[in-house]
Formats: C-alpha cells, structure tokens, sequence
C-alpha cells in the first residue's frame, strides 16, 4: 500500500515538472515568436529604413538630468534619422509621472541641441510602458508610421506591439544596441504581458485630447 502511495505521489510531481517546464519553454517562446514575425522590418542602420512620420524615442533612465549611455544612443539615432529626411517629427516618450522623474525632457534638450527644430519634438509624458507608448502614438498623436528606435532586446517587442496596435512601424537599433543578458531575460516576462494587453486591449492609465504630429511639437513641452 505504502508502495502504490509512493509511486502516485512520483507520478503528480512529475506531471508538475512537466506542465512546470511546458509553461517556461512557452515563456522563452513569445519573445522569439516576436521577434521572426516582425524581422524584416527592423533594420540596423537608419540608412536602410523606410520613411515614416516620426521617429518613437521610447524612454529610459536618466541620470543627473541627463539621457543615460542607453538613452542617448536612441536619441542620436533618432537625430539621425531626421537630418537623413527619413522623418519630420520625433516624438519622445518615458514616465513622467512625478516632479522627481523625467525621462523625456533631457532628450528634448539633446534633441534640440543636436540641431532638431523645436516644432518638430513632441513629448508623451505619459508612456509609463511600451504598450502605452504605441497606444498613446496611435490614439493621441495620430501616428500612422513610426520609426522605433531602441536597443535589440527591446526592439522586437516594441515593433510588434505597434503593428499589432495598427501602426504602419519600422524598428532601427542604435549603434551600441546590444544589451546584456539580463536584458533579454528580462523580455520574457514583458512580452508576456504585451500579449496580455493586446488580448485585452488595455487603455493606457491617461490618454486626453488629441495633438496630432502634424502640429507643433512645443504645446507638449510642460
């Protein structure tokens, strides 16, 4: 009897390593499904993308009131892409959610001493995420096509999210680009939840009136 018992308790602990190790090769497989869909729009250089209204700079940290190493490469990117006319506007997003935390107003600040025309950069302050970045381009600033510039661990999520959302979009990686490893390990659970808030068609935490790329860029500089 103690036997029997034996091997049925073998038996469910088995079943559970195997749903256990179903559930993360699942995981490990959003992130890499997101990325072969979306591959042949994302590009290397900003030479080789194709015209869109504005470059997305999607935010990062800032240190010290100034673009991180990650953060400025994706502006300098994004700078290049306007002086090559692959784009007219650039349009900056990062959390501003507090006085204390501000993401897109040094990149503003590089941008415009870079040579951009202030009309031409228009700052979300609300894109807490990467879904809320897209859904907020789309529904707010009545993007039709972007150029997203982030780094390549991020950069298929974000592609794929914007595509998924209706958004004609092209991906360019900065030079620098790469990431580490916990980078990418890290994107298992964020593509994750990208699905999730596809399937459920999340409404970002604020959205508000309309300020099309078409205008001028400072009426979001607050």
């Amino acid at each position: 009897m103690m036997h029997t018992i034996d091997m049925s308790a073998r038996s469910v602990i088995r079943v559970i390593l195997i749903v256990i190790l179903v559930v993360l090769i699942g995981m490990l497989l959003v992130p890499l499904m997101m990325r072969a869909i979306v591959t042949k729009n994302i590009f290397e250089t900003p030479e080789d993308v194709p015209q869109t209204r504005a470059a997305l700079v999607l935010g990062a940290s800032v240190v010290r009131g100034k673009p991180s190493p990650v953060l400025e490469e994706r502006a300098h990117t994004a700078v290049a892409l306007y002086m090559m006319g692959k784009v007219s506007k650039i349009l900056v997003t990062g959390d501003n959610g507090a006085l204390t935390h501000d993401e897109v107003t040094p990149v503003r600040k590089y941008l415009t001493d870079a040579g951009v025309k202030s009309e031409d950069i228009f700052l979300d302050h609300a894109g807490f995420d990467t879904y809320s970045s897209m859904y907020r381009a789309r529904d707010v600033f009545r993007a039709d096509s972007l150029t997203i510039v982030t780094q390549d661990f991020h950069i298929p999520r974000a592609v794929f999210v914007a595509r998924e959302l209706g958004i004609q979009a092209y991906g360019v990686v900065p030079e620098r680009g790469q990431g580490d490893v916990y980078d990418y390990i890290r994107e298992i659970p964020a593509s994750m939840k990208a699905l999730f808030d596809l399937a459920t068609k999340r409404a970002p935490k604020y959205l508000g009136d309309t300020i099309p790329l078409s205008g001028d860029g400072t009426v979001t500089w607050y």
